[in-house]
């Protein structure tokens, strides 16, 4: 999960607000102080941290709740938007005709990052090309191929040549006229020196990027400020990348850094794989680290992960309970396109996604796949009408399956549990209204939700 440590403080410090019996002075100063300790535990700036703490305790404590707000949801709210504010405003990258420039020091996943980035154009429809101008490591040239052969994008290099501002001519020369996006690749060094500072600058001057993006490792603490300062000095950065946030590292450090260098956290890394890229919205972002949920992301995904079937009438019958064997089996095969469950868990609202991450993730997702091959031993009729599924039907489906009847009694159970537990989510008008309205639904009676 990103930033495990961090969500897991902020959460028990919500909970503390939640079921406190009375929000006063004292229970607001102790949120603050539990806010600090997370926050400085995940290597956020200090000066920012108090600061924040501050402005949290005096709106709570000066502030009058919003109409129709309990004073325990004022302060919540309070938490939320501050530290949304902390990470400043979200920026888009435009689709549009564009000269993406990759700086950064050695081992922050530069060219890992540009394959993931090249990715993420490509899916939005955009042509994509990747040129490798990092002349000083060995094996650069040949990760950025073998990733743009794997995301299948175009690819520009020129192996064994040390001309860095060359590379990017000629291959600006050679893509700009099939590409719509192309993003170069520079190389890093184990530290900040001149040396770098001189090619970012010969490399800038080469290819007039219309973005500049700097890849920052979340492990780097607070080094994160200096190393941006000095970046975005060289060739004025337009955003940041972090990658690694699925680590066990800290990650404050780099978040904060780059709030006060005013140059935004435009994607995140949170995991290996090339599709592990994510555009940084911190209203979404917070909502996840705090287990208030994220489905407009979520609905992204399962949108994606269906290859344009409809997922709001799926995520309508999920909240309704109104659906069969058959639907689930639409959404076993849709969370497999998900990626982990781990990761899928933390965008689901009220509690859900806390809960479940205290669970075995591996396990359960291993138990999913084994449900899905006994799903495709029933009947059509069966999957209809799961009431009919008796003794005999469960000895024959499990032989089927290769699993066992105990198995088969544990998929119905865990879809008449899943079942109750959305009709139970569908029955809270409040909890539903705000569902809708997040997923763009329409509410009973047909009326906007």
């Amino acid at each position: 999960m990103v930033m495990e440590g961090l969500g897991d403080s902020l959460r028990s410090t919500l909970k503390k607000i939640a079921n406190a019996g009375n929000v006063d002075q004292a229970l607001i100063k102790e949120v603050s102080r539990d806010i600090q300790r997370a926050l400085i535990r995940a290597d956020m700036n200090v000066r920012m941290v108090l600061e924040l703490s501050k402005t949290i305790e005096r709106r709570s404590l000066e502030e009058k709740p919003l109409p129709g707000m309990t004073n325990r949801e004022h302060v919540i709210r309070i938490v939320h938007d501050e530290l949304v504010r902390l990470l400043g405003e979200p920026r888009t990258i435009p689709l549009r005709k564009q000269v993406i420039m990759m700086v950064g020091l050695y081992g922050q996943g530069k060219t890992t990052t540009t394959g993931k980035l090249a990715l993420h154009f490509k899916k939005k429809g955009m042509r994509v090309g990747v040129i490798a101008a990092d002349v000083h490591r060995p094996a650069a040239h040949d990760q950025l191929e073998q990733l743009a052969n794997k995301v299948q994008v175009m690819f520009y290099g020129q192996k064994g040549a040390k001309d860095a501002a060359k590379i990017v001519t000629d291959g600006l020369a050679e893509l700009r006229k099939k590409c719509d996006v192309v993003i170069v690749d520079t190389a890093g060094r184990d530290k900040l020196e001149q040396s770098l500072i001189d090619e970012m600058k010969r490399i800038f001057e080469a290819a007039k990027p219309d973005e500049k993006f700097l890849v920052m490792d979340a492990a780097v603490g607070q080094q994160a400020e200096s190393q941006a300062r000095a970046f975005h000095e060289a060739v004025q950065v337009t955003g940041v990348i972090i990658t690694k946030m699925d680590g066990t590292a800290k990650g404050g450090g780099a978040l904060s850094a780059v709030a006060v260098t005013k140059a935004p956290v435009v994607f995140i890394g949170t995991g290996e794989h090339v599709d592990e890229l994510e555009p940084l919205d911190p209203k979404r972002f917070i909502g996840r680290l705090l287990g208030m949920g994220d489905l407009e992301a979520l609905l992204a995904k399962a949108q994606e992960a269906m290859g344009g079937q409809d997922a709001e009438k799926m995520a309508r019958k999920m909240l309704t309970g109104r659906f069969t064997l058959n639907d689930m089996m639409a959404q076993l095969d849709m969370m497999g396109k998900m990626g982990p469950l781990s990761k899928v868990a933390q965008m689901l609202p009220g509690g859900l996604g806390a809960n479940l991450q205290g669970k075995n993730m591996e396990g359960t997702q291993e138990k999913l796949k084994h449900f899905r091959v006994i799903l495709d031993s029933m009947t059509k009729e069966e999957r209809e009408e799961p009431s009919i599924i008796k003794s005999p039907r469960i000895t024959r489906i499990a032989r089927g399956s290769g699993r066992t009847s105990n198995e088969v009694r544990e998929l119905l159970k865990y879809y008449e549990t899943t079942k109750g537990m959305m009709k139970g989510l569908g029955s809270n008008r409040k909890m539903q209204a705000q569902l809708m309205r997040q997923l763009k639904f329409k509410g009973r009676g047909g009326e906007a939700a």
